[in-house]
């Protein structure tokens, strides 16, 4: 048909088409430049600045960690907090702990005070998909429950420590499920269904991943290159190093590392790795007394070997490839930098503590004012500046040269010294650490939000002969329940009035069995006698490369014990067995309320 055309009207056809498909071409170019960068926050547990090989470790290979510092940057003084659930609070909402009401690790003193915001509640807000995948160490029932601080996705554990890595009980989106392999895997297979499903959307992935904490379990891959070799690297002090703890320690980052490199090759195969901010950190210094750089100190202390961590940065094309930093750096330091680089407005209620990195990040000649971090925990306090470290007992250190803080300069530079100390006690008396004396947060239940609310042994606290399977509470068990006068309680406060079907998760004995369970909370009262025996055994120790300290597990199975009202407020919740056939009530895991109306 276009032959019978004139030359002049082809032409103007050919200009047309031309003309859509470039507009095609540059709506295309410019829809790619205009989204904001996928964000990938990956959180090694317990591991120390020392476990990477680019660390100048030689007992261990870290080459996908390694080469993020390769691609990107590498921050040499970057620090955290001495331990987990201070941490992850500080590089949540870019503050310092202290003001946000996190004051332990176990029972509630770990949760972010809810007048806090997130860089999830940010980045979400302005358009990106979010998801968590691990250990969050931040508040369990709702509204401290991550899918209500920003996270539409959560998968994982909230307590701070979990008794089994190997196809455990965990929860996805608050309902109880099972794991599926070795959990670092199976965090990191979910993070990269979720990084495939929202490849065409901006993204923030939170990969708070649980190892190296304790227990030390490891598949059997990475344990037998380290079972029967030396190791080459002590640790220095007078502290001996728990060779076993060690070595399950180093081939448990080795599998992290594994897992780095699966996360990087699944954004090259989605054509994503230019246009995603990858970064690597821990959450404290090592779990045990291992070579860490000659560094003094280990988790839970305020010396540098407790706080320094590993800080990589990689933006491919974006920031500048095998860069390292010298200026100090903090993990309040991690919410103003991302909103900064994705081009997000901050809009929270409280002021940030933290600094902006990006001038250190893509300036060859940044402009960057001296600053002071502080680090606590348990009482102690201890402030790094860019040259000197003060520590808790008010000793100064020269950390240019002495990182191992054995010569105390603090004689020498009085004027020093007691500038530090009073910064110290200025900042200790404006943060205002809350502590367990202080803190009268309930356990809250029922949020109209979210069906589902996990009341755990954790939180409760055993009366008459009732015992805690374990001192350390996270993971632990009621047991011992021998007397009908026995109890468990909780301090509840329910959010809003409404009907729950309520689980336990429980273990009976053959010899017990036809027990009476009754919960109260108020007026109302739930009763129901628990006919079926389960009796499953202590596991983890099979797993273990090393003694734990922490409770054992077992297979703890749900009961429906039926339907309860709630009337809002805060009540003592009380489970008793009023009645026993046998000698013993059952060992209890925890309740499980589910919201009907």
């Amino acid at each position: 048909m276009t032959k019978n055309l004139p030359i002049i009207v082809i032409g103007l056809l050919l200009l047309l088409s031309s003309c859509k498909e470039d507009s095609k071409t540059n709506d295309s170019e410019n829809k790619e430049a205009q989204r904001k960068p996928n964000i990938i926050l990956i959180m090694a547990d317990d591991q120390g600045w020392g476990d990477l090989s680019m660390n100048g470790n030689t007992d261990i290979d870290t080459p996908h960690i390694d080469a993020l510092a390769n691609n990107g940057v590498s921050f040499e003084n970057f620090y955290v907090q001495p331990v987990c659930s201070p941490t992850r609070a500080e590089l949540l909402t870019g503050r310092h702990f202290t003001r946000l009401g996190v004051h332990k690790t176990s029972a509630g003193g770990e949760r972010m005070n809810l007048n806090e915001t997130t860089l999830a509640e940010v980045l979400k807000q302005a358009g990106y998909q979010t998801a968590a995948y691990g250990k969050w160490h931040n508040g369990m029932q709702a509204p401290y429950h991550p899918n209500a601080r920003g996270f539409d996705d959560y998968y994982g554990f909230t307590s701070g420590h979990w008794g089994n890595y190997f196809s455990p009980m965990l929860e996805h989106n608050g309902k109880i499920v099972k794991g599926n392999g070795f959990l670092v895997d199976d965090l990191v297979n979910h993070g990269m269904e979720f990084m495939t499903k929202n490849k065409e959307n901006p993204f923030f992935l939170y990969l708070p991943l649980n190892t190296p904490h304790s227990p030390m379990q490891v598949p059997d891959g990475f344990w037998d290159r380290f079972n029967d070799r030396d190791l080459d690297l002590k640790y220095l002090g007078e502290e001996s190093t728990t060779i076993n703890h060690t070595k399950a320690a180093l081939a448990m980052v080795e599998n992290i590392d594994f897992n780095v490199g699966r996360v990087i090759d699944k954004l090259t195969e989605l054509e994503l790795e230019e246009n995603t901010i990858v970064i690597y950190l821990s959450d404290n210094g090592p779990n045990g007394w291992r070579w860490n750089g000659n560094m003094r100190g280990r988790k839970g202390s305020t010396d540098e070997g407790g706080v320094r961590t590993p800080f990589l940065m990689q933006w491919k094309g974006k920031i500048a490839k095998n860069k390292t930093i010298a200026q100090i750096g903090s993990a309040i330091d991690i919410f103003p930098t991302l909103v900064s680089l994705a081009g997000v407005a901050v809009n929270t209620e409280k002021p940030l503590d933290g600094k902006s990195l990006v001038p250190l990040l893509v300036d060859s000649k940044p402009k960057w004012e001296d600053r002071l971090i502080f680090n606590h925990w348990n009482g102690k306090t201890s402030i790094r500046t860019q040259k000197y470290r003060l520590d808790n007992e008010n000793r100064l250190y020269d950390i240019d040269h002495d990182r191992g803080q054995k010569i105390d300069l603090s004689e020498q530079f009085p004027i020093i010294v007691d500038s530090l100390r009073k910064t110290k006690i200025d900042w200790l008396d404006k943060t205002k650490p809350m502590t367990s004396e202080t803190d009268d947060r309930p356990i809250t239940l029922g949020h109209p939000d979210f069906p589902y609310t996990q009341i755990p042994a954790r939180d409760g606290i055993p009366h008459g002969n009732i015992k805690r399977s374990n001192r350390y509470p996270n993971n632990t068990f009621f047991t011992n329940w021998k007397s009908v006068k026995d109890s468990i309680t909780w301090d509840i406060d329910v959010l809003e009035d409404g009907k729950f079907e309520v689980e336990i998760y429980y273990t009976l004995a053959q010899e017990n069995a036809g027990v009476a369970v009754q919960l109260t909370n108020g007026t109302s009262m739930l009763v129901t006698r628990i006919a079926e025996v389960h009796d499953p055994p202590l596991t983890g120790m099979e797993n273990d490369r090393d003694p734990r300290m922490e409770s054992y597990v077992k297979d703890f199975k749900p009961k429906r014990l039926g339907e309860i009202f709630l009337r809002k407020g805060r009540r003592t919740m009380t489970l008793k067995v009023p009645h026993m056939d046998g000698k013993e009530g059952p060992d209890v895991r925890l309740l499980m309320f589910r919201r009907l109306d």
